[in-house]
């Protein structure tokens, strides 16, 4: 028998949360984006679960050309642009358009040889600072671009800062969205702006296309929970009790002997470690869900297992189901006792985790 931890992948749910990002910006093109194996969820998976998406959006140049090799028709779109003049005949003879970020990668695409014109994504640096042309030297690179012939359209796009904390004291939402209006000003082209926290929370700032990611997977960009951003869970990852401990007061449990029992406790050992993508450094009180009751993890997470407390779960056994996140134990729940990210957790299950597809 396989080893019981299983990440299942709801298609339907993610099918509805694609639905919710199209509600929110309904006058909007979407880039369904699906980079990092679409965050986990598998290619194949996001790929069909997206069909009615415009475009899928990554940054990987093999998955790009792996989604026309499954027969994606649609656009796709590289966000972080090619790597190197290499890349560029493929992308062109595939139709994959990316993004135009530096100077350098207009320089190569000047002197490349390609089979057919190619579709650009020219990025401004609204104030994120990370990649994009600043404000005074974008006009330049379209400048450039447009005497590219080879260039055949131009969308400009950027990225938000902080679309979860609009008023943030350094880069407030508003500034970013007017520094990119009035860099862009007389340039021709679509527009390319909201990531998931803008489109749930600032659906005003949608402009041609949006960009939804961690929304179309059921977890949160910020703001409010995914449920009350009527999102649902794509990933449950589950696994059973495979032993139990019968501890008393004074008790240590797991390596380290952090979590000392107060009291007489009935511990679950579960099939799931770090090595399987569950997060190191999640403390004691993590939510877990065993045979339907919620309940938390003590002690540290080794390698292949983590403990749960039973106590107050009636007729909980060697082989009662757990659910370490999914529908009933929320993904950022688990993620913000952890002191990181939903992103995080699904993009970090490991590849001997069965996955399977409902």
């Amino acid at each position: 028998m396989p080893r019981p931890l299983v990440a299942t992948i709801h298609s339907s749910a993610l099918r509805h949360n694609l639905s919710v990002a199209r509600n929110a910006a309904p006058q909007s093109k979407v880039w369904a984006i699906v980079k990092a194996n679409a965050y986990g969820h598998g290619l194949a998976r996001g790929m069909r679960a997206f069909s009615q998406a415009d475009g899928l959006g990554l940054i990987e140049v093999d998955a790009a050309l792996r989604l026309r090799d499954m027969g994606w028709t649609k656009q796709v779109l590289l966000l972080e642009g090619f790597f190197d003049e290499s890349d560029l005949p493929e992308l062109a003879m595939h139709d994959i358009q990316f993004a135009i970020h530096c100077s350098e990668q207009i320089d190569m695409l000047a002197k490349a040889v390609l089979p057919s014109t190619v579709h650009v994504h020219l990025k401004m640096n609204s104030g994120m600072n990370r990649l994009g042309f600043v404000a005074e030297k974008l006009h330049d690179a379209y400048r450039r671009l447009r005497a590219i012939p080879q260039v055949r359209q131009i969308t400009l796009m950027t990225h938000f800062a902080n679309a979860d904390d609009s008023n943030n004291a350094h880069m407030p939402l508003a500034e970013q969205v007017r520094r990119f209006h009035s860099a862009t000003q007389g340039l021709v082209g679509e527009r390319s702006l909201a990531n998931s926290a803008a489109v749930l929370s600032h659906p005003d700032v949608a402009a041609d296309w949006v960009r939804p990611g961690i929304m179309l997977y059921g977890a949160t960009p910020g703001g409010k929970t995914a449920v009350e951003f009527g999102l649902q869970a794509a990933m449950t990852l589950k696994s059973e009790i495979i032993g139990m401990q019968t501890i008393k007061p004074g008790d240590a449990i797991g390596y380290g002997s952090r979590f000392v029992a107060e009291k007489a406790m009935t511990i679950g050992v579960v099939a799931c470690g770090y090595a399987d993508g569950y997060p190191r450094h999640a403390p004691a009180g993590t939510p877990a869900m065993v045979d339907g009751i919620r309940t938390r993890i003590v002690g540290r997470v080794s390698m292949d297992m983590l403990n749960v407390d039973i106590t107050d779960v009636p007729g909980a056994h060697v082989g009662s189901k757990v659910e370490l996140w999914g529908k009933h134990v929320p993904i950022d729940e688990v993620a913000n006792a952890a002191g990181t990210i939903g992103y995080e957790l699904m993009c970090a299950v490991a590849p001997r985790v069965a996955v399977v597809e409902d």
